[in-house]
């Protein structure tokens, strides 16, 4: 039998299968993190920052998870980046010219990955290493029918691990030891799925993101210590004491003991010859202060995200237009963090792979993972754009592939229920009311029979209509209406114009005609609805 090896050619050990790297060495582990973020000054980061680059990634590590834990500003907007990744589709794409055993693998690995526990934390514990520089999920794997299965991912505290800037700048666990000219212990293959992010370029210990925002989080910090303690005692007076020469220490401690228990409760006892003043009370404002609060969270979402105004609006510059702008940048961000993820799940795909008997086909050949990154379109607007390419301009050669690409409509599968484009209606001209009339004679406007039915209309339901003389009286009456109608002109002038065209017509008896006029058009249009 072959030997299993992985991506980079490590050979599989068998308790990779049944325990986890971590429960071996957990004895040799840090399981506690510290907090070098306590009494943090500007001459104490730059030593964290210069070991991380040599690999000691512990110090630095820690002075991460204190940034996310007491900056609510970081932390807010590095969720906003995490969780954009949870939005976007993801499927398993075969290469190209796939073979049949390639697309077996590729519906197969698609499958194994689907079935993978909870899916969302997998994303957002490898998008921890946008932050950090890179981050390390033990797998641990079960059997499930014959197939070797991820039964759980968990992410490791990432100051567990440091690095060898000097050998390949290669992850190891920070369990003391020693082995191979390498301080650690090398990473199990197929026990741990890594993932790098490139924030910056560079080794690992310097390539993350919180390395730019370290210097925001230390002034910020510095200006939130000076406001609170400005703060304190804003609008309040200088309370000096006087005592005499020869005052003990006893009391001296007892005035100055006065003067607070005097600034708190207003009211202190103090030694007779004593003299307590108020001088004039603390003046100025905080404006200094939150200028540099609000320079450090810009920085922070400029850094993040790219911007400011999808995170922040001043009530200045925060226009719509420059919005939108800036929501293309975060996308620009959402699309280039999903690429370097995908890296992590192919490499994923590798080990599920070659531990399910696909080793033979070669890594280059192994399906993808892809999310789906394309932004939506207006499908009506661009469906406009689209016909007039094919109907006016004459385009005919438009692939239907790049078609279904763009709007994200996909190929149905085989026996898959589609869409259909319902058929088109033959339109008929409207007849006149001569030809509709030629084969019916009668219209009763009512057939129901009711105990109080009305002779006069029952004699109008069984009258003729006479056809021709409804058309010809329609044109003739309203021929010089509609004209002057369609000329833009007003209700009034319009009748004005039909007594000008029949001036020897009584009033009463045009008035009678008009509303004969107006009958016939309703039941013109009532017969015609349905042509």
């Amino acid at each position: 039998m072959a030997q299993i090896v992985d991506m980079y050619g490590r050979p599989l050990k068998s308790e990779t299968l049944k325990t986890t790297q971590s429960v071996k060495l957990s004895e040799r582990l840090r399981i506690y993190p510290d907090h070098p973020s306590r009494g943090l000054n500007i001459r104490r980061l730059p030593r964290i920052l210069e070991a991380a680059e040599q690999g000691n990634l512990s110090a630095q590590a820690c002075l991460f998870g204190d940034m996310e834990e007491r900056d609510g500003h970081l932390f807010a907007e590095m969720e906003k980046r995490r969780n954009a990744l949870l939005t976007l589709d993801w499927s398993i794409e075969p290469p190209a010219n796939a073979s049949r055993d390639e697309l077996n693998l590729t519906a197969a690995v698609a499958d194994w990955m689907t079935g993978i526990p909870n899916m969302e934390d997998v994303i957002l514990n490898g998008m921890s290493a946008v932050g950090y520089g890179f981050s390390c999920q033990e797998i641990v794997w079960e059997l499930v029918d014959k197939t070797w299965l991820p039964a759980s991912l968990t992410k490791k505290p990432h100051h567990w691990f440091i690095t060898t800037p000097e050998h390949g700048d290669e992850i190891r666990l920070d369990d003391g030891s020693y082995e191979d000219g390498k301080s650690g212990s090398e990473l199990w293959p197929f026990g741990w799925l890594v993932h790098r992010n490139n924030a910056r370029s560079g080794f690992i210990g310097s390539s993350g993101l919180y390395r730019v925002l370290v210097w925001p989080y230390l002034f910020k910090n510095f200006a939130l210590r000076d406001l609170a303690e400005f703060l304190e005692i804003y609008g309040l007076p200088a309370r000096i004491a006087y005592y005499a020469q020869g005052t003990s220490d006893e009391d001296r401690d007892q005035i100055l003991e006065a003067l607070v228990t005097l600034g708190h409760e207003a009211v202190a006892a103090i030694p007779q010859g004593n003299e307590i003043k108020f001088e004039n009370a603390a003046s100025g404002g905080a404006d200094t202060f939150m200028a540099m609060i609000d320079w450090a969270e810009r920085t922070t979402s400029k850094a993040i995200l790219g911007s400011t105004l999808t995170s922040q609006a001043d009530g200045k510059t925060s226009t719509n237009a420059l919005g939108n702008v800036h929501n293309e940048v975060r996308h620009d961000i959402l699309t280039a963090d999903a690429r370097q993820l995908e890296g992590m799940f192919n490499n994923l795909a590798h080990m599920l792979a070659t531990l399910n008997g696909y080793d033979e086909i070669h890594p280059r050949r192994l399906p993808r993972f892809v999310f789906d990154t394309q932004e939506e379109i207006d499908i009506s607007n661009w469906a406009t754009g689209l016909a007039t390419l094919v109907n006016q301009v004459r385009l005919s050669d438009i692939p239907v592939s790049w078609v279904r690409k763009k709007t994200g409509i996909p190929t149905p599968k085989d026996g898959e229920p589609v869409l259909e484009v319902p058929p088109v209606a033959t339109l008929t001209a409207p007849v006149s009311l001569r030809q509709r009339y030629e084969s019916l004679n009668l219209a009763a406007l009512n057939t129901r029979t009711t105990d109080d039915d009305d002779p006069a209309q029952e004699a109008i339901d069984r009258a003729e209509l006479p056809a021709g003389a409804i058309n010809q009286g329609m044109q003739e009456l309203l021929a010089p209406l509609v004209q002057a109608l369609q000329q833009g002109q007003s209700a009034d002038e319009a009748m004005n114009i039909l007594a000008e065209a029949w001036p020897t017509l009584p009033d009463d008896t045009l008035r009678q005609l008009l509303t004969q006029a107006f009958f016939v058009s309703d039941i013109w249009g009532r017969l015609n609805a349905d042509s």
